[in-house]
């Protein structure tokens, strides 16, 4: 198998509950929306040994006998492998008022003590999803089917909204954001469904919250679990940072003994070109128990569509985290290959500078480079807060980036450095920029409109070969990472002189939350570097001695 395991499979199996509950889901359990809706639930091999491994236990003569091995399980699985059944199901088993999912003590099996297993008291089960829409459709709906149309239909109470036990004991909720602060505390298990669809900052928050609520019912031995296909890389979505903090701990960069991490991909030797290359890479993303029963001829024929996108296919179909066909920069060589973190530009060093950003909306920002190295790194940023619940709206609506903020970061780093070249984008802007030009000089400090065809397209070019070539290199700044993760390329309809297609970058959505106004001050602050290198005269300038003889 091609992907991650965290932690490595034991080679001496740690008791678990797993059996009873894989018993109990067979038996009480059914599937939800779809071709089997209603149908007995059926467990393969691979969703079994899941179960078993999500639900390991300490053993009898540990000092924390009985409780969960692991409080945070990662499942990313691709497209169309049922786990969605399988969060739902779990999530019916830590709800059954029946359910052997925390134990009760020990009895020996074999010569082998197994653990005992009793259901939880009183369980908070929130599940949340990218929508409100996307709850009714994934575990929430799968969860629904099983407790209102399933063999064990008499011991639940459903709504949409949430389902109870029938004594009222415990409760499970579909959530687009973050529990209710009162329940917030009462969590005995959690779900996050598709979690590479968390990506807005306040998404990403809700579920770090959740995360911070699982240690208050120690007596419950409550725990998360996410279920996922890959996602782009570079968004900074909950998957992506599980999928990171996963790596880290593998590779020995971190120490996490409560985590479960598993990851199943095509491996990257099948040539996708051939039939059977093709194949044999969606028989390995999913898995000989998904394959038996998988129409994997119908998968491969969208691959030859004509219409498909190559990236979001092998990132559902075959579980890679490749980036979008439509994002303008790699994210991945971004933060890996171009990182240079130990890096620290000296005070008066020759520099320029991009600026672009709005006053009242989106981001904005100061990119500086280094003339001599082509090191970037952020001199300021400001981005507008999202509006929530948690967000008061008049303190949204009021947001605005002022003129003492702007003109005091680019007068701080004017002190700093040797600032050799400004381009600034002046839209709302205007009188700042004029003001710079008056101060600094109109050749230290010009206006670039990034709304010229033929000019933005070329200076994008030249930011992105310089990306793949490794001549520019960048700080790690994780906002400045995700501006550039979040840059959309987008067809100018303008060709080069050697008949290239030119584009610019966008936002996903006009409307959207993932900002990418450094992205446009880097591709600034570069473009304004060549400039300076083609016009020559900005080595540093060292100061004159003068020899006093007495």
């Amino acid at each position: 198998m091609t992907g991650l395991i965290v932690p490595p499979i034991d080679e001496e199996p740690w008791p678990t509950l797993g059996p009873g509950i894989c018993d109990l889901i067979e038996d009480g359990a059914c599937f939800g929306p779809g071709d089997l809706r209603g149908e007995p639930a059926v467990i393969d091999d691979e969703k079994r040994a899941l179960i078993y491994r999500a639900y390991e236990v300490f053993p009898r003569d540990h000092p924390k006998a009985g409780k969960r091995r692991f409080k945070r399980v990662c499942i990313s699985l691709r497209k169309g492998t049922a786990k969605t059944e399988l969060a739902a199901w779990v999530a019916f088993a830590e709800l059954h008022p029946e359910a052997p999912v925390r134990t009760d003590g020990w009895r020996k099996q074999g010569g082998v003590w197994v653990p005992v297993g009793r259901p939880v008291r009183d369980p908070y089960i929130p599940m949340i999803a990218h929508t409100e829409e996307q709850t009714e459709e994934l575990a929430y709906a799968a969860l629904l089917v099983m407790c209102a149309e399933g063999p064990d239909q008499d011991l639940f109470d459903c709504t949409l909204e949430r389902i109870t036990r029938v004594n009222g004991d415990g409760k499970a909720v579909a959530l687009a954001s973050a529990p209710d602060s009162r329940d917030g505390a009462r969590t005995t298990f959690q779900h996050a469904d598709e979690p590479h669809r968390l990506k807005l900052p306040r998404q990403v928050q809700a579920w770090q919250t959740m995360l911070q609520n699982i240690p208050k019912r120690p007596i419950a031995d409550p725990w998360s679990l996410s279920t996922t296909t890959a996602g782009v890389p570079g968004e900074g979505s909950v998957a992506e940072q599980e999928r990171e903090y996963a790596r880290r701990i593998a590779e020995g960069k971190a120490r996490d003994r409560q985590l479960f991490y598993f990851h199943r991909e095509a491996s990257p030797s099948h040539d996708l070109t051939t039939d059977e290359g093709l194949r044999a890479a969606i028989v390995e993303a999913s898995g000989p128990a998904v394959a038996k029963w998988s129409d994997i001829d119908s998968i491969a024929s969208l691959f030859h569509q004509a219409d498909t996108d190559k990236a979001y296919f092998e990132r559902v179909w075959l579980n890679r985290w490749v980036a979008s066909s439509r994002q303008a920069f790699d994210p991945v060589r971004w933060t890996k290959d171009l990182v240079r973190p130990d890096v620290r530009i000296a005070d008066g060093e020759p520099i320029t500078i991009g600026f672009d950003g709005a006053r009242w909306r989106d981001a904005c920002g100061f990119v500086a480079t280094h003339i001599e190295t082509g090191f970037q790194w952020p001199l300021a940023v400001w981005e507008k807060p999202v509006s929530d619940k948690a967000t008061a709206v008049a303190d949204v609506d009021e947001w605005e980036v002022t003129d003492e903020q702007v003109d005091g970061a680019l007068a701080e780093a004017v002190d700093r450095f040797q600032v050799v070249l400004v381009y600034a984008d002046p839209p709302r802007f205007e009188a700042n920029v004029a003001r710079w030009s008056g101060l600094y000089g109109d050749r230290r400090v010009a206006e670039w409109y990034t709304n010229r065809p033929r000019q933005i397209g070329v200076a994008m070019r030249a930011f992105k070969t310089a990306q793949t070539s490794g001549e520019v290199t960048n700080s790690g700044d994780a906002v400045y990472a995700r501006h550039i993760g979040n840059s959309r390329k987008g067809d100018l309809k303008i060709l080069d002189d050697d008949d290239t297609p030119l584009w610019t970058i966008y936002k996903e959505r006009p409307d959207s939350p993932l900002y990418i106004d450094l992205a446009m001050a880097g591709c600034l602050s570069w473009r304004a570097r060549l400039d300076a290198l083609a016009k020559g005269g900005w080595q540093r300038k060292k100061r004159r001695t003068i020899i006093v003889r007495r």
